[in-house]
């Protein structure tokens, strides 16, 4: 069986009969992957370290929050507009722009006089930050074609390191240098990966086209999908209940727009009738919803109900990591042997079975070694899922489809994550509020867990809906599936 039976199929137009990646497609995927690593090292070192930057900034934490959430609506605000500027200005200048005002923004934080003028220079970071992680997306994308299963898998490997990396690097610098640091750090790697990204990443100014921007429908999308992620957060108060309402309102409204003005539209929903892209779509949203969570429960678990320490259950909670970055470079050699379905389906199941013991665990007390086991496997079920699952939506579409695909899937994916959550955080709060004492908190953590079992049924329900193997796209825009080989 060739290597690339069922990996997805080039996007570009150039020879397909080499199996082997170039020298060059590794130096395009090494830049932009910087890119994506170096916003996630920076999110997670300034999450970790919100306690510290208000007793520096002599803010209440309810203020220095806004230094994570500010960045996260500004991030949710221009995210519609990626797909655009890719095809007005070219992903490689698109790129360029973002990692240099990332770099710039980080700059302003770390000389930031006070917690007002922090937060307003992370919004600043957060409307370059959140183009990077689609950026990168999609420049693989193009860059490995055919090879997309198995390159995707190497380059999670760094990104995931961020989120391990971050916590130990932002404790040293808080013990040892100025908070400012947090921020600084990033001057060097982005200097760095700004001549690299010069010289290495190819121009694609030709493939540029002019397009005018659908403003009513950036009006309407981008404060539904702040309004969504803030509503989501606050869902226990009455403003986000409101926003939420809103917030959906805004979601209904678009929509009409965007069937009506269809290509000219600021999201193409005509990809969405493509039956691999939808069926791929419903299942990173229902993978990266599911993922956050058991991300939110968990760690609550262990704080409330098993009375750990927060750094204690953050130690706890490494397996999960740990699974997902072994499993990853695996995932083409495995998309290759097993197809995309299969892989999937069996990844979701995977995750569903580590999953299960934390019904156990809640009920009959936590075991640290049923619990670091049972994370491992949902690490590597979920890692199964998402990789296939995206490898076969960029493969449903036509290269010059690739930046309003790209759009699309990093619009559900966050659209997944607090929607889930807020799911699992109401069901939660429910069962605790009708629990008789505090000495049966442990059951209302057991429904709460077997809610999270039943959205992985519905996720491995939704990995059914994908092909066997690799889509091949026609001009029209259906596809169709090609036998595995034997």
């Amino acid at each position: 069986m060739a290597v690339d039976d069922i990996t997805a199929r080039a996007h570009d137009n150039s020879n397909d009969a080499s199996t082997r990646l170039g020298p060059g497609i590794w130096k395009i995927i090494a830049v932009t992957v910087a890119g994506a690593f170096m916003a996630q090292l920076s999110t997670t070192m300034v999450n970790v370290s919100l306690s510290s930057l208000g007793t520096e900034l002599h803010a209440s934490l309810s203020a220095i929050q806004w230094v994570t959430s500010g960045y996260l609506l500004a991030l949710a605000l221009i995210l519609p507009l990626n797909a655009w500027l890719v095809e007005r200005i070219g992903a490689k200048a698109l790129y360029l722009w973002c990692f240099s005002a990332f770099t710039l923004s980080s700059a302003l934080c770390g000389i930031a006089w006070s917690a007002n003028a922090l937060i307003a220079f992370r919004i600043l970071q957060g409307m370059s930050g959140g183009l990077m992680a689609p950026m990168t997306q999609m420049m693989i994308a193009r860059a490995a074609g055919k090879h997309m299963a198995r390159v995707i898998g190497y380059a999670a490997v760094p990104v995931m390191l961020g989120p391990l990396l971050g916590p130990v690097i932002a404790g040293a610098i808080l013990q040892y240098a100025s908070w400012r640091w947090l921020f600084l750090v990033n001057l060097p790697v982005g200097a760095l990966a700004i001549i690299l990204a010069i010289f290495l990443l190819p121009n694609d100014r030709e493939e540029t086209k002019q397009r005018d921007l659908d403003l009513v429908g950036f009006a309407l999308l981008s404060p539904g999908l702040a309004l969504f992620l803030y509503g989501s957060d606050h869902m226990g108060e009455r403003i986000g209940q409101v926003t939420l309402a809103l917030s959906v309102v805004l979601f209904a409204m678009f929509l009409k727009v965007a069937i009506r003005k269809r290509d000219r539209a600021l999201i193409d929903l005509r990809l969405f009738k493509g039956k691999i892209f939808a069926a791929a779509t419903v299942t990173q949203f229902m993978s990266n919803g599911i993922s956050f969570a058991g991300q939110m429960l968990i760690p609550i678990y262990l704080i409330s109900a098993c009375g750990r320490s927060p750094s204690a259950a953050g130690w706890l909670l490494a397996p999960l990591g740990v699974g997902m970055i072994c499993s990853y470079p695996w995932m083409g050699a495995l998309t290759q042997r097993f197809g995309i379905r299969k892989l999937s389906a069996g990844g979701a199941f995977l995750a569903l079975a580590g999953t299960l013991p934390l019904v156990w665990l809640a009920s009959h007390g936590l075991s640290v070694t049923v619990l670091a086991c049972a994370l491992f496997l949902r690490g590597v079920g979920l890692s199964a899922v998402g990789i296939p699952s995206i490898s076969a939506a960029y493969a449903s579409v036509e290269r010059r489809d690739l930046p309003m695909a790209t759009t699309s899937l990093n619009i559900v994916q966050r659209l997944g994550g607090p929607t889930m959550t807020t799911l699992c955080a109401t069901f939660l709060g429910w069962c605790l509020s009708a629990a008789p004492s505090p000495a049966v908190t442990s059951d209302a953590f057991a429904e709460a867990f077997g809610l999270l079992c039943f959205l992985h049924v519905l996720l491995f329900l939704a990995t059914l809906r994908l092909p066997w193997l690799v889509p091949d796209a026609a001009e029209s825009g259906f596809v169709r599936e090609r036998p595995i080989p034997h």
